[in-house]
């Protein structure tokens, strides 16, 4: 046994092995609570962005007015139910007098659930994998907004799961072509060249700035297809 086993097993509690069965009911829990508020809730759009987003920001305005069309065409809006682009998105959900679905996440530095979630549909999660589920699940769409590494990280599961046909393709959107040009420019000058990625895995998302064009984008798509779940387990 090297001398990194012995620490960890020197400081590894006794009840460890009880801990981490007590988690996987806490688990259990949180999905158990999120399929059952959000299995009928209909078809719903995942709209992302960054919580540092202040109500001044012409992308917290569009944002608003993104989930209002939304809403209009017979969508409800999921976020993750906290400031920034995410009070922005249900506060457009509720313009639109549409489903305004809040899926929060406990963190010590993080307001809590912004004003325009509704109650019946608000959920506050303690794992971020939980409630990642969520969020693809049960959304016909992602439109994404500017924001930071939590924004990315939604953005690049969704696409990892289409790209390897985990789920079925629907309908991706990066709103705001400044502040996602450099990103797709990377991935078709260094992704693409050092054959990380294929051809055709841009082709994944469209990038726009018009509200009207997301939302035509995303209806569009659900004149040919029925908005379903996108996995069972």
């Amino acid at each position: 046994m090297s001398d990194e086993q012995r620490e960890f097993k020197r400081e590894t509690p006794a009840n460890g092995y009880d801990r981490d069965i007590w988690s996987i009911f806490k688990v259990m829990g949180e999905f158990v609570e999120g399929y059952d508020k959000l299995f009928q809730i209909g078809p719903c759009i995942s709209i992302f962005g960054s919580a540092r987003t202040k109500p001044d920001n012409e992308y917290y305005e569009l944002a608003v007015e993104t989930a209002d069309k939304i809403t209009k065409k017979g969508f409800g809006v999921i976020t993750g139910g906290g400031p920034g682009i995410m009070e922005a998105a249900n506060k457009g959900a509720d313009i639109g007098k549409g489903k305004s679905v809040g899926l929060g996440i406990s963190l010590p530095f993080e307001q809590g659930t912004n004003q325009y979630v509704d109650p019946d549909f608000t959920i506050n999660f303690n794992y971020f994998f939980v409630r990642k589920v969520m969020f693809v699940k049960y959304a016909q769409g992602f439109v994404v907004f500017p924001g930071g590494f939590g924004t990315l990280d939604e953005l690049f599961e969704s696409l990892t799961l289409i790209q390897t046909r985990k789920i079925s393709q629907i309908p991706i959107i990066l709103f705001g072509s400044e502040y996602w040009k450099g990103l797709k420019e990377w991935m078709e000058n260094t992704m693409k060249e050092w054959g990380t990625i294929s051809d055709t895995d841009t082709d994944l998302f469209h990038i726009t700035d018009s509200t009207d064009e997301a939302v035509k984008i995303i209806c569009d798509f659900y004149s040919k297809e029925n908005p379903m779940p996108n996995f069972y387990f």
